[in-house]
């Protein structure tokens, strides 16, 4: 990837989905940290829905809520991320869906990544 200067405030890249503006003030573009919590999510989520995939769990939505703790004493580094995963489907079944969850946090790249500098954790709620 490669990060140009914007003549106002940040940067961009242009990436094959399409351009992608980053700044401190989200007035310019998407902000670092929403970058890295939507990253992270995303990928939990995407991980999430595969291996209910494999398990032959028919889900027919998914929402995904990021709630985020930051301390400012520390340059507002994000210390803590709190991903709860809203699941729709037919005759799903809670303990099958807590073993995914639990999996997916395992196998989600950007999970893995952040892995002892920040606590990321994982709940769900089966809704109608």
């Amino acid at each position: 990837m490669k990060f140009e200067m914007k003549e106002d405030v940040g940067f961009k890249v242009d990436l094959a989905y399409g351009e992608l503006h980053v700044a401190g003030d989200e007035d310019y573009g998407f902000r670092p940290f929403q970058l890295m919590v939507s990253s992270i999510a995303v990928c939990s989520g995407g991980v999430l829905r595969k291996i209910l995939a494999k398990q032959r769990v028919e889900i027919t939505n998914m929402t995904i809520e990021a709630d985020v703790e930051r301390n400012e004493e520390e340059a507002n580094r994000i210390e803590k991320i709190h991903i709860h995963f809203l699941i729709s489907g037919k005759d799903l079944k809670e303990e099958k869906l807590r073993k995914a969850v639990e999996l997916s946090s395992k196998n989600c790249p950007m999970v893995q990544s952040v892995k002892g500098s920040i606590e990321i954790k994982e709940t769900f709620a089966i809704v109608d």
